[in-house]
């Protein structure tokens, strides 16, 4: 019997991975997120499976379904939105779990930040503006984040951000990250990425509240902050300049160069 921590993808059913598919296609129980899972993902669990929304329930009642799943020697796809590693709250199960001894293994998925870009149609990294991409979070009431990793500190690096978790905190990521980025400086929220009621809103660090309130957004929303955004004025890599030669290109030009010369 394993547990299988399965990353259903942002919101759209066919984002999903074919192996976390084909896993809840087999298994006789499935534990889903209901709030961010989408229920086509799991309607293909087996005809007979026990399905559960874990939406309401607590982490004790969730550890004793798969407690009684194990006992019975039934495979569990335990559903989470995005890709497990990133906010999933995973770390906790799985803790209960090596206490127990009920093995597991993890399917990852395609996490929001990574379908949001998608449909935006935009690198989140170009040559000479961004080439780092911080994933964070502000403080809520689940859990606060720590001191050295506020964005006033974060903003410094005036990396590409996506911030998750945070659309009420809009205030606070207009006032730290203004001094870093400017109050111009290229702000998209999207709302529930990849699913039908998707919303995406272009704007800036100073008009981001107002057009938040405007589109009356209060969850499920991912704020990407950064100048890759809009940005059409970048020099190309040279990963396909034609004078660029590595392994795979060119090399034997190089060669036949060095032997000449």
């Amino acid at each position: 019997m394993t547990v299988y921590f399965i990353g259903a993808g942002p919101g759209a059913p066919d984002l999903i991975t074919v192996r976390g598919q084909r896993l809840i296609e087999r298994c006789p129980v499935c534990l889903y997120a209901g709030s961010l899972v989408p229920a086509e993902i799991v309607a293909a669990a087996p005809a007979g499976a026990k399905i559960m929304d874990t939406a309401p329930m607590h982490l004790d009642a969730i550890i004793a379904e798969i407690e009684a799943a194990h006992a019975r020697g039934e495979d569990v796809a335990r559903v989470h939105s995005g890709d497990p590693s990133i906010y999933g709250a995973v770390a906790e199960q799985m803790r209960r779990l090596d206490t127990l001894d009920i093995p597991y293994e993890v399917v990852p998925g395609v996490p929001a930040f990574a379908g949001a870009a998608a449909r935006l149609a935009t690198e989140l990294t170009l040559p000479g503006i961004s080439q780092t991409i911080i994933l964070t979070r502000t403080s809520g009431k689940a859990s606060a984040v720590p001191e050295s990793e506020r964005l006033e500190a974060l903003g410094a690096s005036k990396a590409t951000l996506a911030i998750h978790l945070s659309i009420r905190n809009l205030a606070y990521v207009e006032e730290a990250l203004t001094p870093h980025y400017g109050a111009d400086c290229p702000v998209v929220v999207v709302y529930r990425a990849t699913w039908p009621d998707e919303e995406i809103i272009l704007t800036t660090l100073a008009q981001m509240r107002g057009r938040v309130r405007e589109e009356k957004i209060t969850r499920t929303a991912l704020i990407f902050v950064g100048r890759v955004f809009g940005a059409s004025h970048f020099r190309d890599s040279r990963l396909y300049d034609a004078g660029f030669a590595h392994v795979l290109r060119n090399a034997g030009k190089k060669k036949l160069r060095e032997v000449k010369a």
